[in-house]
């Protein structure tokens, strides 16, 4: 009977992701036929899994949403904390957010109920783009677009080579490959400039288009099959925050 990692098991039921399992199973609180498991157990179909005391399974299809977020919404699961996306969209099957998008930024979010693609969509390394319109409180100059395409220190470390277009005095686009925290954020004011307005117009394939905020749809078939085709190669391991 074929088998698969526990990891992956729990996020094929659309619970959480690869990562979030792998801190579950660490704290203990994934059962496997009734016993505590480590990381690395390998399940077959016939298996049970509990976490936390229940017990799991994949009941519905792959659910994959396109999300205008407002600017105030929190992207996070813990629905203790005000503002929380998934109160706020109030969809009826439990979903989570791909990555994030900052409290004070709006514009496009994936949530989705398949764990499994998560951090191969979230990963750096697969270079799957992030398209940003970007206001800043300053002009924008030739130096400044030109730096920034360039990569400027963040964090400890150099920023990828970007596309970085100016679109008015005071706004630019720009697209990115890489989620350090903050990222955008951080780069503007390496350069001393202030963000005001911060919205991702797309992710891969997905466009914001006439999506109002507020808003969400489901991808289109043709939409999901690309990017399950974008996604077929990538690597699995976690390094980017896609922020």
């Amino acid at each position: 009977m074929e088998t698969k990692r526990l990891n992956k098991a729990i996020s094929e039921t659309g619970y959480c992701s690869r990562r979030e399992a792998d801190r579950l199973i660490e704290a203990g609180k994934v059962k496997v036929n009734g016993t505590v498991v480590g990381l690395g157990v390998q399940v077959s179909p016939d298996d049970k899994i509990e976490l936390e005391g229940k017990l799991i399974s994949k009941e519905v299809e792959n659910i994959y949403i396109a999300f205008n977020k407002p600017v105030g919404i929190i992207c996070t699961t813990d629905t203790s904390i005000k503002n929380n996306i998934i109160d706020y969209i109030g969809h009826p099957e439990r979903i989570f957010p791909i990555g994030r998008l900052d409290k004070p930024s709006d514009g496009l979010i994936f949530l989705t109920n398949d764990g499994d693609i998560v951090n191969k969509v979230l990963r750096s390394g697969n270079n799957h783009e992030k398209e940003y319109i970007v206001s800043v409180d300053r002009k924008i100059t030739k130096t400044f677009i030109r730096e920034m395409s360039s990569g400027v220190p963040v964090l400890g470390t150099v920023t990828k080579k970007c596309e970085v277009e100016r679109i008015a005095d005071h706004t630019f686009k720009i697209i990115l490959t890489q989620g350090l925290n903050r990222q955008i954020r951080r780069m503007c004011s390496y350069m001393g400039y202030e963000v005001t307005r911060l919205q991702r117009v797309r992710i891969m394939n997905i466009n914001l288009d006439d999506l109002k905020v507020g808003e969400y749809r489901y991808f289109t078939p043709s939409e999901t099959e690309e990017i399950n085709r974008l996604v077929a190669n990538s690597g699995k391991t976690m390094d980017a925050s896609f922020d």
